[in-house]
């Protein structure tokens, strides 16, 4: 079908490919209803034999086509990922459990325990990702253990008998190949900045005022935010761990257990998005940015004295300070959203920016800028984007050359106080901007 992809799914007679906008598109043998994607926004697609299955925007997993072991039948909840395999299903929860549902003849919706990152349904087996190593259950003459290939990092390989009677025997550990490590995220604070290194583990640079660099947690953890002087991290278990400044609890010492799925650090405050899908910051409350929220969103970003969330309906609700216009949210349904310094930018289901708030140096513009644009950040009075080709687009206060963003390809992009820093897809990070405290190298390596 015509239009632009982000991502493909090829099952047996089928495909399906995930539009910019979020929209399923599927093609080929239409016999069952395997090619009758359902409609809404949706952030991933897999197909299968005879089916397909996908995680629309709020989490919830659906999926269509042939049900004749229930491998359609996708349970409530919300989900990372999903899978569809031949007969079976399986999706990753956003805690990294691992939840299969359909044919299970060998064993194969019957998930090994553990905490994962990622999972794929086969024919008759099924196989999971974690930090250290890979897991497969189903039947085993389909998972052989030359088959299956160890991530980056040192570990083993798990592959555990079901289904056949007979006594799990543990695979040997085999001897990893040592690949250079890379970066999977990062987060630009105010003169400092962190990123995640693909073993989980922290690495910062910039000022160090407050320790912000120099107490980054030892551990693994899944994903990252620097706010003014202090960040916190997520880890598999859904804790958050913060350090930095702390003069108003915005940085606990002791982790907060949640169970939470995302985390964005502000100014002098912190917001963590709950499993359940509830808002809850801590820190300074002057300006009613701790209020209690009513309902649920599916995203969550805390810029320097307010907070924006987005509910699953593409709705957007910010709360704070709202000097400015900063919490004057323009009517509109929106696919993410970014909270800067005085000002607010959200993209829309068309892939264009809209943006209210502290205009002062046309961070904010007035009229919609056209893109289409995948990703945006607010920063203090400036604003970057991630346009579809992966390049960046940058407006707003030019001091410093924060503005102006390297050439290239890029996958994600974080926009500080008054540098920005951006991760391409070789897993290394180009900063640019204000470069007094080293927050802002030209390149940047684990």
């Amino acid at each position: 079908p015509e239009g632009e992809f982000s991502a493909v799914s090829a099952g047996y007679l089928h495909a399906c490919g995930l539009l910019e906008s979020g929209e399923i598109a599927c093609w080929g043998r239409g016999s069952f209803g395997r090619t009758d994607a359902p409609e809404g926004v949706f952030t991933q697609v897999s197909s299968g034999t005879t089916h397909s299955c996908a995680v629309r925007e709020g989490g919830q997993a659906v999926c269509w086509g042939m049900n004749n072991y229930g491998q359609s039948d996708a349970p409530s909840g919300v989900f990372a990922q999903v899978s569809a395999g031949a007969w079976h299903s399986c999706g990753l929860r956003e805690s990294g459990v691992v939840e299969c549902w359909g044919d299970g003849e060998y064993d194969q919706s019957n998930p090994s325990p553990g905490n994962y990152i990622a999972v794929s349904a086969g024919m008759r087996h099924s196989c999971a990702l974690s930090s250290m190593s890979t897991s497969c259950w189903g039947r085993r003459d389909e998972r052989p253990l030359e088959a299956i290939a160890l991530p980056a990092t040192s570990g083993v390989v798990t592959d555990i008998p079901r289904g056949e009677g007979g006594t799990p025997t543990p695979a040997p550990t085999p001897t990893p190949t040592p690949t250079p490590t890379t970066y999977t995220a990062v987060s630009a604070g105010a003169a400092h900045t962190c990123g995640l290194r693909s073993i989980g583990t922290i690495d910062c640079w910039g000022s160090n005022t407050y320790n912000q660099v120099s107490n980054a947690p030892s551990g693994t953890f899944t994903a990252i935010s620097a706010g003014t002087n202090h960040a916190c991290a997520l880890n598999s278990a859904g804790a958050v761990s913060c350090w930095g400044r702390n003069h108003h609890n915005q940085a606990p010492t002791t982790p907060r257990t949640g169970p939470y799925t995302a985390i964005s650090a502000g100014g002098d405050h912190t917001c963590g998005l709950l499993s359940t899908g509830a808002s809850d910051c801590w820190g300074r409350s002057a300006g009613n940015r701790l209020a209690a929220q009513t309902g649920t969103f599916s995203a969550l970003d805390a810029g320097q004295a307010h907070t924006c969330g987005r509910r699953s309906t593409g709705a957007v609700v910010c709360w704070g300070l709202g000097g400015q216009g900063r919490t004057a949210v323009t009517a509109g349904t929106y696919t993410a959203v970014s909270a800067g310094g005085a000002h607010t930018c959200a993209i829309t289901s068309s892939g264009s920016i809209v943006c209210w708030g502290d205009d002062v140096y046309n961070q904010a513009p007035t009229t919609p800028r056209t893109g289409p644009y995948t990703a945006v950040s607010a920063g203090g009075s400036h604003t970057c984007a991630l346009r579809s080709a992966g390049t960046i687009d940058c407006w707003g206060r030019s001091a410093n050359d924060r503005a102006n963003p390297p050439t290239g390809a890029f996958t994600a992009l974080s926009v500080g106080g008054s540098h920005a820093c951006a991760l391409n897809s070789a897993g290394t990070i180009a900063c640019w901007g204000l470069d007094t405290s080293n927050q802002a190298p030209a390149t940047r390596s684990p």
